[in-house]
């Protein structure tokens, strides 16, 4: 179950009541991942909650926090549905470029197809911050190079750190 709260005309923010957040209480894993988690495809949040859980089953990662979920306007391809967005913050040993090949199967486990750039999609996964740790390599920058301009990552994240 959701509480919808709206922040804007074109803003909504969902809640849900039963595992808002998850905290593990010890782990072996050596970094914390902040993932920014999106969809516009389908029951985008029925697919959050299937994902939620499909990384709590997975012994390569811990699921620390998850936000609320955001609903808000795509942006760049503008021809499309509203976007739902959260954040999730992981525990994992994994090293990023790992993590990313990681992220990129998960990504095709749900469906994911790659058509073109900002293009709608079942799952959207990508990297915000990986401890502290900058890296500019061609396939990742961390942190996230536009993070800090995007309402879908910053409204989720201001949730995860209360």
């Amino acid at each position: 179950m959701y509480i919808k709260r709206k922040l804007s005309p074109t803003l909504e923010v969902y809640k849900n009541l039963r595992n808002s957040f998850f905290f593990i209480k010890k782990s072996s894993h050596r970094f914390t991942v902040t993932v920014g988690v999106g969809g516009n495809i389908g029951d985008v949040r029925r697919r959050f909650k299937h994902l939620y859980n499909y990384f709590k089953k997975d012994k390569r990662v811990g699921v620390v926090k998850i936000s609320s979920i955001l609903k808000n306007p795509p942006f760049g391809y503008e021809n499309q549905n509203d976007f739902f967005n959260a954040v999730v913050l992981l525990k994992t040993s994994m090293q990023p470029m790992i993590f990313l090949d990681y992220l990129m199967r998960v990504e095709k486990k749900f469906l994911r197809k790659r058509s073109f750039e900002n293009a709608p999609r079942t799952l959207d996964l990508d990297i915000i911050f990986f401890d502290n740790r900058h890296i500019n390599k061609e396939k990742l920058q961390i942190p996230h190079p536009k993070w800090s301009q995007r309402e879908s990552v910053l409204i989720p994240l201001t949730d995860i750190q209360r």
